[in-house]
């Protein structure tokens, strides 16, 4: 018997184990294929649909009201939704800020991002955690047609981001300046007018609310595509090197980045900060490896342990991949850990101005319990400054 329109779903997830969701979509139609994730985070969703990190990537919310704050371009983290997908238990409602310029709904469809709501998240979350992050397909037919075998196939059929350079699709096509700073009442995002030092970062998947950190700790900003190489970092004469956020496997986008960041560290004495993918980069430069989580860590309330100061803060994160701390050579050290897992969330060189960590200390989850860490980049570049003065 065939259900009546109203009560018909209109999306589907497959998993490449055969399990099936449905529910109704919102959002683009179509059809999407990616790694499937969860983030814990209550806040954020536009920033996390735009986060160049989630390429390759369908998000599934643990949290329900998505889409309740609607959606603003303010929010954007780049120019539009990175990540492939969106799954949430409840469909979206009218947005209720003073902030919103367009509902989610509309918003994902204006820029071919499919949407499914009515899923028991709860139970595709369980699933993520014991069985590792899957494969899948999500489609959005308003009809509810769907070939199941064909979407299993599909999900079957998606190459993994094990081995996959996923920077060189979300990296800037050329360089460019950057000087805005962080979102301040009641003017917003205003200019950096009086720069201390001068900054090359590296966009290997860059998230702009890292750049308005770094121009709001004294840095005026020159970003570079993540194929830059020693001599175009040069070029710019930096007072200190960033590494930039940036989704896929570290070992395959390293294979081109690695080379760079080692000619930094080898040939001059500037301080380099990185994190997420940057620090991952900084790590294999360094001589260290990276491994393929199960789930990964999504979400804005990740306690991590600073290792040498005792202090813990919270912070946000989105990794699938982490370094392996037992990788570590001697002259690079384990700075901060995952208190969930004992995962690796930190190193530095030691006596040098060089060091990473893997969670995101712009997204101000604590909120403000890991923006020391630009604090601490602009203090370097000063100090070395003083040094060679």
């Amino acid at each position: 018997m065939t259900a009546p329109a109203s009560t018909r779903p209109t999306a589907c997830l497959a998993l490449a184990d055969g399990s099936i969701f449905y529910g109704m979509g919102f959002g683009a139609t179509g059809q999407t294929v990616a790694e499937l994730c969860f983030n814990t985070a209550m806040t954020g969703y536009q920033e996390i649909m735009t986060d160049p990190s989630y390429a390759g990537q369908i998000v599934t919310f643990t949290f329900p009201h998505i889409g309740n704050t609607g959606t603003n371009p303010e929010d954007d983290e780049t120019g539009d939704p990175v990540a492939a997908g969106m799954v949430v238990k409840w469909m979206p409602t009218d947005p209720s800020s003073w902030r919103s310029v367009q509902p989610l709904s509309e918003w994902l469809a204006s820029r071919g991002r499919i949407a499914i709501g009515g899923v028991d998240t709860r139970r595709l979350t369980r699933a993520i955690r014991q069985q590792g992050a899957p494969h899948a397909a999500l489609a959005h037919d308003p009809d509810g047609n769907f070939d199941i075998e064909a979407l299993v196939a599909a999900a079957r059929s998606f190459a993994g981001l094990e081995g996959a350079d996923l920077a060189k699709d979300v990296t800037c096509a050329q360089s460019y300046r950057w000087n805005e700073m962080r979102w301040a009442w009641p003017d917003g995002y205003a200019p950096q007018t009086d720069a201390k030092h001068k900054v090359v970062a590296v966009d290997y998947g860059a998230k702009r609310n890292i750049l308005r950190c770094l121009a709001s700790a004294g840095c005026d900003v020159t970003v570079l595509p993540a194929s830059a190489t020693y001599e175009d970092v040069m070029a710019h004469n930096p007072d200190g090197v960033f590494l930039s956020n940036g989704p896929g496997d570290p070992a395959a986008t390293g294979a081109y980045a690695v080379p760079m960041i080692k000619e930094v560290i080898a040939k001059t004495d500037l301080p380099v900060f990185g994190i997420c993918l940057g620090h991952q980069m900084l790590a294999l430069a360094l001589g260290g490896g990276t491994i393929k989580m199960s789930h990964g860590h999504h979400g804005a309330n990740h306690p991590v342990k600073d290792i040498e100061t005792g202090k813990v803060e919270i912070t946000s994160m989105n990794h699938g991949f982490a370094v392996d701390a037992q990788s570590l050579p001697q002259g690079v050290v384990e700075t901060h850990q995952s208190l969930f897992d004992g995962s690796n969330c930190g190193i530095r060189m030691e006596g040098r101005p060089v060091w990473s960590v893997q969670h995101h200390p712009e997204a101000s989850p604590g909120p403000q319990d890991s923006f020391y860490l630009f604090e601490r980049f602009a203090a370097a570049m000063a100090e070395r400054a003083l040094e060679t003065a």
